[in-house]
Parts: C-alpha cells; structure tokens; sequence
C-alpha cells in the first residue's frame, strides 16, 4: 500500500484498484511548499457539474478558470491554461490533496511540493490586529543575496483592517494580483497564477517603513528588500525604454503564423491601416493580460481600419513546441487577429536585431509598438498595466483609446 500510495503522489500510477473517492467541491487552501520554509500559499474553488469538475483560482479580484482537470481512482491531475505548467497529485484519506507542481521549461522540468485542504477559505491567519496601515506607494529596490543583482519596482497596497490587497508595478508590467494580510507588525502577500508564484513578507516598522523583506519567486529564487513609503515615486516614462532609432521608421518582418503560413508586415492587409504589433509571449502573464484587453477591443474595432499582429517569442525555438503553446493563448482569448511565431526566444540577446532591427534594444513583454496608416512607427511602449493594478489599468485604456482615435482619424 505504501508503494501504491508513493506512485499515486508524483502522478505516475492510477490507482485504478482503489474505489474513485470525490474531490469536495467549494474553498481550498493550497501551498506551494518550499525548501527554505517560504511556503506560497493561494486559493481555489471546486465545482462539479455533472462529474465535470473545474477550479477557479482566486487572488484579490481574479477568478483564473482551470477546466483541464482529470481524475484517475486516487490521482489528480490538474493542467494549468498557460504557461506550461500542471499540478500531479493523490486525494488523500482525510480529503486533502497532495503532489507536485509541475512547470515545463525549454529544456527541462522543475518541480514543487504541492498541498491542498478543502473548506479552508482564508489564506492567511491575523492572529494579531494590525499594528499599522501599509496602504499607499511603496518604491522598493529587490536585492539577490549575493548583492550582485536589484531591481526597483513600486507597490501599491490597499488595506482594510488585516486585509490587504494590491500589487506591484515595474517598467515591464505589474505582478498582477497580491493578496494577504497585516498580522500584528508582519506583512504577508501572495500570488499564484500558473507563472507568479510569489510570496512577501516584511516587518511593518510603522506606517511608512518595510524591513526584513524577502520575496519568494517560484521554486527556489529569493530576493531581499526594504522599502518607505512614497507618494510621489515614478517608474521612468513606457515610451522612452524601447524606441525606433530613426523618427519615422516603417517595420519590415516575415513570420509563419500557427498554421505555418508565412504573414508580413506588408501584406494588402495592412496597407493604409492603423496597426498595433503585440511583443508578446505564451509564458508571460503581463502578455495574457493585455491580450485579452486587445482581443475584445479588436472585435469591437476592426472595421474602424484597424489590424493587431502578435509576434510570439516563445521560450524554445522548435515551432511545434511553440505551437503548442501559444494555441492555448488563442483559444482562451478568442484571438482573431494574426499571431505569429517568431522562431526566437525571450532570452536571445539578439532578439532584436534579429526580428525587428529598426528598434533600440527590446526590454521587456509585452512591448507594443503603434503604426500609423502610413506603417510609420508612431510610438513604443513597454510593459503593461493590467487590471490587478486599478486605476493604472484605467488610464491605461483612456490613454490607449486616445492615441488609437488620433491613428484612425
């Protein structure tokens, strides 16, 4: 029994000899489990409806539907909608489940410790009333162990008693939805949405000052941080991390689409036309974000004399792996407009010169580069703020609309 169970827990046997016991329906508390105690922990609700189960995971305001889901007598196995990753896990005798959390990389798999508990809706425990209010504008500067790497990001945090909602913004787009709690003098955040897999823990000093922070990401990265509150903190200006080298440059790119037919830039399509390019990815959750912004927007708008091409630099060059992928995007988002598969990878540090040479250095997904009807490059932005960021994501679509207005005029 005790080998059937082992085989149950990593995903490789059935257990089709044991009678098919049922997943309870409702909340879940789930963790990732860590090797360094940094457990990240998240939620989802169960629901079946007809012996067809689905998962909604939820942080802070989203409701991630995951509808991949297939039971084998005690097995479990659960595949995220994006970003190639799934959870291989046994129904254990009190109701829980345990396993992995698989993700899928280029050239290999990493793997995770993965719990579960049904009825548990909270996600952390405040044993303590909070001490302070952590809401406002946090600038932070992330720092490796080794002090040989940072970076700098704002947060933007939200606090009603012990209960804490928000984010964190970055030249590149936002960590989307952070949900936690302030328990007595100790902030705790997280995330989970098949490629976020954070954890942040501080110390609230007082109302304006984070120590002895430490950011758990994923399987085993960690950084450090402190950080004081700030209501006047910027992030540099989106158009001015990527631009054209020359003011009034065209693009000129070829790529096969999902179907291997070759589409270019310069096709009758296009011609006379306001044109958005989407620097995008499968793997990238700021890219989900603004793909599924501009997949409705694009279906409302399209006979305004508008075309969106997605360019996709998925993480191996092999096309069918690529395929693969970024048909699930697709899917998911109902995009009617052409996606693209580069052949180049995000980490290529010639990515750029190889797919669009007429840009200064690309630096982060998405970037999104505006044409007018001429196809002269009119503006380059990076990153994006998608709705886990509030009122950023508001001003993001009256800023897009207008610009967009003035390309159509």
């Amino acid at each position: 029994m005790k080998r059937l169970m082992i085989g149950c827990m990593i995903g490789l046997a059935a257990c089709s000899a044991q009678k098919q016991a049922s997943m309870a329906t409702g909340p879940w508390q789930a963790h990732l489990l860590r090797e360094d105690g940094g457990d990240i922990v998240f939620n989802f609700e169960l629901a079946d409806s007809a012996g067809q189960k689905s998962i909604h995971i939820l942080n802070a305001g989203e409701r991630m539907l995951v509808d991949d889901i297939r039971q084998e007598g005690d097995s479990v196995f659960i595949r995220m909608p994006f970003f190639d990753s799934e959870f291989r896990t046994a129904l254990q005798p009190d109701g829980s489940l345990q396993g992995l959390w698989i993700r899928h990389l280029a050239d290999k798999d990493v793997s995770i410790t993965f719990k579960a508990m049904p009825g548990v809706a909270e996600r952390f425990t405040a044993a303590n009333p909070p001490k302070f209010n952590v809401s406002g504008r946090w600038p932070t500067y992330f720092t490796s162990p080794d002090k040989k790497d940072s970076s700098f990001a704002i947060g933007e945090f939200s606090q009603n008693g012990s209960a804490v909602t928000g984010t964190y913004l970055t030249t590149t787009g936002d960590y989307r939805y952070l949900q936690g709690v302030v328990d007595g003098d100790t902030l705790k955040l997280s995330t989970f949405d098949g490629s976020h897999a954070y954890l942040f823990t501080a110390k609230v000093e007082n109302d304006s000052t984070l120590s002895n922070g430490v950011f758990f990401a994923g399987i085993t990265a960690k950084e450090q941080f402190a950080a004081k509150k700030d209501s006047s903190a910027k992030l540099q200006d989106a158009t001015t991390i990527a631009t054209v080298k020359e003011t009034g440059a065209t693009l000129d790119f070829t790529f096969p689409d999902v179907n291997g037919q070759k589409v270019s830039i310069k096709d009758e399509r296009f011609k006379n036309k306001a044109v958005i390019v989407q620097i995008s990815g499968s793997w990238c959750p700021n890219c989900m974000d603004e793909t599924a912004y501009l997949s409705q927007w694009y279906k409302q708008n399209k006979d305004r004399g508008v075309e969106i091409i997605m360019l996709c630099y998925e993480r191996t060059p092999d096309f069918g792996k690529s395929k693969k992928a970024v048909q699930s995007f697709i899917k998911r988002f109902d995009v009617t407009y052409p996606v693209l598969i580069t052949g180049v990878t995000p980490s290529d540090p010639q990515k750029t010169e190889k797919t669009l040479p007429q840009l200064t250095a690309l630096k982060g997904f998405p970037t999104t580069i505006y044409l007018d009807k001429a196809g002269k490059v009119k503006e380059v932005h990076t990153g994006f703020n998608g709705p886990g960021t509030g009122e950023h994501y508001e001003t993001y679509k009256k800023e897009f609309n207008h610009l967009m207005d003035g390309l159509l005029q």
